[in-house]
Formats: C-alpha cells, structure tokens, sequence
C-alpha cells in the first residue's frame, strides 16, 4: 500500500527533496486509487496533506478524479480548502456542492477568505446561499461585497481586537482569556480604540506579553498606525506593507472608525496575484487561462492574436514599398529579419522593467524623464555594439562593406528607439487610463518592426537604387 511517508517529493530535476506539495507520484497515486475505487489507500495518500496541499491535489487530478476526490471527502470538506484553490477549479467544486455546504463552508472561514469564496459561487446561486448563512454572517459578506473589488474592504478580515487605550496590559489579557473562542484564528498585534472607534494606537503581542499587568495600554502602544482606506486598491495596500514592513494594518472607513484587519498572509496572495496578472497580460492570457476549457481558452486568446495580425499585416505593408529593392539586393531580405528581431528583444527588455517599476511605483513623473534618457543611452550603447558586430558580420558574409554599413547604422536607429519607446509607452498608456502590462507588447512590436524595416529599407533603396 502506497502512503504520503512512501512517496518521494522532489522538484522537477529530482535532486532536491521538497518539504511540501504533491508531486507527480502521489497525484498518479491518487488516480488510480480513485479508479480503482480503493479508498482506503486514498484516505491513507490524503491523510498527512495540509489544506493547501490537498488544493494542490485537486487542480492536479482529472476533471473526473477530482470530482471523485470531492464526493469522497465532501463529507468532512476542509473550509481551508477553498480558498486554497485557483478560481477556475474553485468555481467547478462549488458547483457540485449544495447551498447548504457552501454556506456551512463559508461559515467555517474569516470574512476575507469567505468573501473571497462567494464570489466564485454561480449568481444564480449566491441568494440561496447567503439566505442560509446567519444574519450576521450575511451582513459581513454582503458588506464586503459592497466595496470595490480588488479593494482594502474586500481584502480585509472583520475579525480582530480592539481594547481602550485606558485599559491596563492585565485588562487586555483577561478580556481575551474571556472571549478565546471568538478571537481571530490568528492575529499579531490588538489596536487600541478611542470612544468613536478611531484607531489611535497598536500593541504588537510581544510587546503586551513583555511587560507587566498594571502597565496602561496608551503607555506601551505604537501611535504611528499604518491604515488602508477601505478604498485603497490591493496593490497600494501591498506597497504600504512593504515600505513600512507591516505583519499587519487596520483598515478604515472614509470617517477613520476602524472597519477590519489585513494581515501579511493575505497581502502574499495579493503579491502573487498581482504579479501572476502582469506577466500572464504580457503575453496576452488570463490569469486562469491555465485551467480554462479548451473553447474558453481559445476564444480569449484569439483577440490578442488578431491585434498581433494587424501589427503584422502593418509590418507587411512596409516591406512592401521597398519591393524594388529587395528584388535587386537579395541580401536585404536575409539580413532584415535580424534588425526587427534585435529592436523588438531591445524594446521588450525595457518594457519589463518599466511596466514592473510602474506597478511598484518606482516609476514617476518626477523620474520619468531621467529613465527615459537612460533607456535611450543605453540603446544607443548596444546599438553602436551590435552595429560593429552586425556589420562585420554582413560585410564578410556578403562581401559587401555597403551592406555591411546599412544593416549597422539600422542597428543603431532602432535600438536607440526601441528603448525609447519600450519606457515611454507603458508611460502614456497609464495615462491613458489603460493597463500597461495589457497593451504595451504589441504596441511595441509594431513600433520596432515599422521602424527596423524602414530604417534599414529605406537606407538600402538611398544608397543602393
């Protein structure tokens, strides 16, 4: 019998030992004990797996293994589970669950992990569900939905712990003695509260629990409170902890009264969120886009690949007018792939960098144009590199100093654009009021293919017709 101890977990070289996760073994494992429908073997796989894990699991397995897995455990479904799970996957488990179980599951989970979870369950659904859920339980989900998504007020967790600022450190730890069942599953600092709820101190636990009983709170607390407006969008909020290397922050409402907590392992979500976004929009996919159905994924891919036909066809068009002479200098049609190629990688290299300073905010009005002019410099430097490189290269393949001439002085015009224009467009578009990380790609590749052509075309009809 196959059990979690048995299995070898290792990363993709099989080299190093991994210390969590499912590998490849365990999810082939799993597949064939629920084919086989030995779910003894089964439970003794699943047995040692944390929530996050048996996630893991479940976007791993087959669409059937998976529903097999969630009849098998359904009955003691870990709440931890859900929120664990990539939201294409989610909203699949949520479908074969009842409105009862999603409600008990909800019930189970803090305020931002269940919010984060209703959102998946199908609208016809969600008014079945909430009517299952406790009056209290409805108000909090239907509060948070009210708030912008993506926002510090969805993000948030209601549970935490206030105190007056008055209060002494043994009223403190009396009073949570007194409500443990109803203090948040984990919390790393209490906030001390004025008579309207305004926050206006906060007490680390290691500092309440180093000093002694008759000590005053408004002695000890910190003053200086980091809070997220209930507004503030999840990246800003992400920002703010990183500048001021939080655990945690309160958030408030637009009158400061204190309205919940986000802790740092939500704003690691955030993090990986927000970066998995950016990168999967560079190359023109959703985020999802991994776990989406065939049809699904190709329609939303398709728009992107018809942008890219138009920028292509634009390219095309250009070649176009130099024909004659590309009819007369076969060498031009060889060599003109390159110049395209090298301004286009050029351009994608500072693209990367501006869109992720401008995402991080390193990226200002006030530094604009000193990042500008360093892009320029230094595609001006490669440029005037590759041109001698290029050029040699041209001159002995060809036996042509000209030809070696033109394709190095292209080299240097389109570089030095390209990384003009791979810092300047992200710049515009986020003026614009458009995602940079959503557009930036292909208007940087039409932009360095039209002038790479035309640049090194061009010059080879001046001197060569």
């Amino acid at each position: 019998m196959v059990n979690q101890a048995e299995i070898d977990v290792r990363t993709a070289d099989d080299d190093v030992e991994r210390s969590f996760g499912v590998d490849e073994d365990l999810v082939r494992a799993a597949e064939t004990a629920l084919s086989d429908g030995k779910l003894g073997e089964l439970d003794d796989l699943i047995a040692a797996l944390h929530a996050s894990e048996l996630a893991d699991l479940l976007e791993e397995l087959t669409p059937d293994s998976r529903l097999l897995l969630l009849d098998h455990v359904r009955e003691e479904l870990d709440p931890e589970i859900l929120p664990n799970l990539d939201d294409v996957v989610r909203e699949d488990i949520l479908e074969q669950l009842d409105p009862e179980e999603v409600a008990a599951v909800i019930t189970e989970l803090e305020t931002d992990d269940a919010v984060d979870v209703f959102e998946n369950v199908a609208e016809a659904d969600q008014a079945q569900v909430l009517e299952r859920l406790s009056p209290s339980d409805r108000a909090l989900v239907e509060e948070a939905l009210s708030y912008p998504e993506d926002s510090a007020g969805r993000l948030m967790q209601r549970e935490l712990v206030t105190v007056p600022k008055d209060w002494s450190v043994g009223n403190t730890i009396d009073y949570m003695r007194e409500r443990a069942a109803n203090l948040p599953r984990d919390f790393y600092e209490i906030y001390a509260v004025d008579e309207e709820r305004h926050p206006v101190g906060s007490i680390p636990l290691s500092r309440l629990m180093r000093n002694q009983r008759g000590v005053r709170i408004d002695d000890i607390m910190l003053t200086d409170v980091r809070a997220a407006r209930v507004q503030m969008d999840q990246e800003e909020v992400a920002l703010m902890f990183k500048q001021f290397a939080l655990v945690s922050a309160p958030v408030v409402n637009d009158d400061g009264q204190l309205m919940g907590v986000i802790t740092a392992d939500d704003v690691v979500h955030v993090i990986h969120e927000e970066a998995e976004e950016d990168i999967m929009r560079l190359g023109g996919v959703r985020e999802d886009d991994f776990y989406e159905a065939v049809l699904d994924t190709t329609r939303a891919r398709f728009s992107w690949l018809l942008a890219n036909l138009g920028t292509a066809i634009i390219a095309s068009l250009v070649i176009g007018l130099f024909d004659a002479a590309i009819e007369q200098v076969v060498a031009l049609a060889i060599l003109m792939p390159i110049v395209a190629s090298m301004g286009g990688n050029a351009g994608t290299q500072t693209l990367t960098v501006a869109v992720r300073a401008l995402a991080m905010k390193e990226l200002t009005a006030t530094n604009a144009a000193r990042i500008v002019g360093k892009e320029i410099i230094v595609g001006g430097i490669n440029g005037m590199l590759f041109a001698v490189l290029m050029g040699g290269i041209a001159w002995l393949w060809f036996g042509q100093p000209v030809i070696g001439l033109i394709i190095a002085a292209a080299m240097v015009v389109n570089l030095l654009i390209a990384g003009f224009a791979g810092v300047t467009i992200p710049i515009v578009l986020q003026r614009l009021r458009i995602d940079p990380a959503v557009g930036s790609a292909v208007v940087l590749t039409t932009v360095t293919d039209v002038v790479g052509f035309v640049s090194f075309l061009g010059l080879a009809a001046l001197i060569l017709l």
